[in-house]
């Protein structure tokens, strides 16, 4: 063979050898959701920073918003190749459907509210921890939710244990069904030996119930921190807060949900979501000022605390275990119907371990 023609031959073996490691990293294969063995192999942060692939989520205008702000404005999304979709305010009854349609990727929510429709047949999984009740040494106003009455309504009810003594129902507050509201709300009667059907359920935003409560529409209104300020400047009255449960870090368990064929479609786009949305749970806990600053800008609402998130990436099964345990005593799910282990997939977590 010639020089030039072993020259060629060299050339061509090289660009063979490339198309083939290219080919190689895009056949890497991919673990379910479902399978909860083991973590799954990925290496995310490689996507294309000038064609960034897009998640799509509703639009948030309450406590929800913080992390997912914050995670943005700081470029953790960017940096995995990621740009979020926001696809306008959703009702939350419509919070679920919008997901199962495709209309939007990911959502997050407390066990209930997600168990409730896997157990319906809603192929979803939770990837990672969002919210958690922080510990007594953290400032109050970080806790999941506070309860406040009417002073002048109720000038005698200065605890929840007080409420037993009102005759009659009580209308409470609450953004819809099957969510924190009812659940940590019957926790904390069943602890203070309140009847449960003592309780009359009317469904607004948090932002509404400020005003409902101080023209005595409401007699209860259990709300979320950027919330807490308003109910103070309106003189109502602090009379409970998640603490009191004695859940620990459950009373305040959200989770990131996304639909089971988009995990298995985009392993790659989810385990960055993951990694990103963990780096900026933890600036948010580590920055809350800030954090209230940007979330009161976005929200329109003055904000002293947001919720308090995960440190850590590892998921507990055994803290969801109260949320579906409750939706079984009262009937709302079949008993073994679905489990913790069941409704989330620990094989993200590997990817969340690290710090920002």
């Amino acid at each position: 063979m010639s020089r030039t023609g072993k020259r060629l031959w060299w050339f061509v073996a090289g660009i063979f050898s490339l198309v083939a490691a290219i080919v190689a990293v895009h056949e890497i294969p991919w673990t379910h959701a479902d399978d909860k063995k083991g973590p799954l192999e990925i290496e995310t942060g490689l996507a294309s920073k000038t064609q960034l692939f897009e998640i799509k989520t509703r639009t948030r205008k309450d406590c929800t918003l913080a992390p997912w702000l914050v995670t943005e404005k700081l470029g953790y999304f960017e940096q995995e190749g990621i740009k979020l979709v926001y696809t306008g305010e959703t009702q939350p009854a419509l919070w679920i459907p919008s997901l199962l349609r495709g209309d939007n990727d990911v959502d997050s929510g407390h066990p209930n509210t997600f168990g409730v429709a896997i157990a319906g047949g809603a192929q979803l999984t939770g990837v990672v921890r969002g919210g958690i009740e922080p510990s007594e040494d953290v400032d109050p106003k970080f806790r999941h939710m506070w309860w406040f009455v009417n002073p002048d309504k109720y000038p005698n009810v200065k605890s929840f244990t007080d409420l037993k003594d009102i005759p009659g129902t009580l209308k409470f507050s609450t953004i819809t069904s099957n969510i924190c509201t009812d659940f940590l709300t019957n926790k904390l009667a069943d602890k203070y030996g309140i009847p449960r059907d003592k309780f009359e359920w009317v469904t607004m935003p948090d932002i509404q119930a400020i005003q409902a409560l101080k023209q005595g529409l409401v007699d209860v209104a259990a709300v979320h921190p950027p919330f807490y300020k308003g109910m103070t400047d309106a003189n109502a009255v602090k009379i409970a807060d998640t603490i009191e449960t004695g859940l620990g870090p459950s009373a305040g368990l959200t989770f990131y949900w996304f639909r089971n064929d988009f995990i298995k479609e985009h392993p790659h786009e989810v385990a960055g979501f993951v990694r990103a949305i963990k780096k900026g749970q933890r600036w948010a806990n580590a920055n809350p000022e800030l954090t209230a600053q940007w979330t009161a800008e976005a929200i329109g609402v003055p904000v002293t605390g947001n919720h308090y998130y995960a440190q850590d990436a590892t998921i507990i099964e055994s803290q969801i275990d109260p949320w579906l345990k409750d939706l079984e005593d009262n009937n709302v799910i079949p008993k073994g119907k679905i489990s913790s282990a069941s409704i989330v997939t620990h094989q993200f977590e590997i990817f969340a371990e690290e710090g920002p």
